[in-house]
């Protein structure tokens, strides 16, 4: 009888792999500022150009920023694919197996996020998206890409009615702290009104003594951390999630129409590619361009986040974003395919293909370096560093799992994490050492 086992390594495509590995330690620079820096950092840079931390900040939004998630997304979407395909093919039961999987993804988001202590995971929100996607696996990939346009409208349209709330709930308090300091008597609307900003302040927008007590909580022991940062990763997981799917169920629903068209198997022409990524930058580097700029005149500070907030009542440059985010990734993918056709550089790909294959095991890596580097309880670099110097610590991770990655394959199947994944999903012991 045939065993329902992990994919085989004949059958992995390695080109996939090596998109992966980029997007994962991609998400790294992305991450890092999360790791390490209080609340409002960019404000001492981003509007002035004399400072290179502000060319470097404009650099990694215009080239990394969401374009790294974006790929890593999308290359989820391909995986529930070379997940089930070699099991049905089979006549296999694959349904209940893969929700096995999900399931237990998800539990390791909920301990990367309440025992490690990193908000910004994104494994409970795949485990969550996996599930909705799966169930579209046989649409056409006409219909799956078609889809991308529809649920970035929908993404665009949630987020401004959820800031349409918020910026209500501003200008209510703005009028209460007006007649407050006219010594007016307060109704019970406006008394309200200041509770719920207050609410918010605790929450989502620190004011600036919020910023100071936010800080020294970090770099304090790990009960105080816990005690500050479990509570926001909670609400990001239940309330906020019905706004964070739509952004991720879109990109994996393109990650499956572009595996069905053979995008990322790279089975399309070098035309084809060249193509692409001609029109990818063409249009995205354009649209991320002026959206940056856009930032450098209206979001300096805090304060003028909020006054903007109070004069407009949508930000249309939002609808931006998304389509500039996937002109750009297409086209970095497209050319990351090219180069790993054309043999340049192989030893670099070869590492990055096994950063790609031990992702899960690097991207908890990144989680437990960086909080034991960062916060209190480690060695308490938090709102230590300048900008710039954090990118010593990426790079040095980078270089860490370019090395170590490879000589763990030589050894293993399977990244360690990946092997009690895979074990949990089968329901029985993989092997391990080669």
């Amino acid at each position: 009888m045939e065993i329902v086992a992990p994919v085989s390594e004949k059958s992995r495509v390695n080109v996939i792999d090596v998109l992966r590995g980029v997007a994962l330690l991609g998400i790294l620079a992305m991450n890092i500022p999360g790791f390490a820096m209080p609340n409002y950092f960019s404000e001492a840079f981003q509007n002035d150009p004399s400072k290179f931390n502000f060319w470097l900040n404009g650099f990694i939004t215009i080239v990394m920023e969401g374009k790294m998630r974006a790929m890593f997304g999308m290359l989820f979407g391909a995986g529930i694919l070379l997940f089930v395909s070699s099991k049905e093919q089979g006549g296999k039961p694959v349904h209940g197996l893969f929700y096995r999987r999900m399931f237990w993804l998800l539990l390791f988001g909920l301990i990367h996020s309440h025992l490690i202590l990193w908000i910004g995971e994104i494994l409970y929100l795949y485990a969550v998206c996996g599930m909705i996607v799966y169930l579209f696996r046989n649409v056409n990939p006409k219909y799956l890409a078609m889809a991308l346009p529809v649920v970035a409208l929908i993404d665009f349209g949630s987020g401004t009615l959820f800031y349409q709330n918020i910026r209500e709930k501003r200008i209510a308090y703005v009028a209460a702290k007006k007649a407050e300091s006219e010594k007016r008597t307060l109704t019970p609307a406006q008394s309200q009104a200041l509770s719920e900003w207050r609410q918010l302040e605790k929450t989502m927008i620190p004011n600036r003594e919020d910023v100071k007590v936010n800080t020294a909580k970090m770099k304090s022991d790990y009960g105080t951390v816990a005690g500050y940062l479990r509570p926001i990763a909670f609400k990001v997981q239940t309330v906020f999630l019905p706004l964070e799917i739509w952004d991720s169920v879109a990109l994996m629903f393109l990650g499956m129409a572009l595996f069905k068209w053979g995008f990322f198997t790279g089975s399309w022409s070098r035309e084809s590619y060249w193509k692409l990524i001609g029109f990818g930058y063409a249009l995205g580097l354009p649209l991320v361009t002026y959206s940056f700029y856009h930032g450098y005149l209206n979001d300096s500070t805090l304060e003028a986040n909020l006054a903007r907030m109070e004069r407009v009542p949508v930000e249309w440059v939002g609808l931006i974003y998304p389509f500039q985010r996937i002109l750009l990734v297409m086209a970095h993918a497209s050319a990351l395919i090219l180069l790993y056709q054309s043999g340049f550089a192989k030893d670099l790909f070869r590492r990055l293909e096994a950063v790609g294959r031990m992702a899960f095991s690097n991207y908890i890596m990144h989680s437990f370096i960086c909080t034991l580097f960062f916060f209190g309880y480690g060695l308490n670099y938090y709102a230590t560093l300048d900008f710039y110097q954090l990118y010593y610590v990426v790079v040095s991770i980078w270089i860490l799992q370019l090395i170590v990655s490879p000589i763990w394959l030589e050894h293993f199947y399977f990244g360690p994490l990946e092997w009690v994944w895979r074990s949990l999903t089968y329901w029985q012991m993989q092997p391990m050492r080669r």
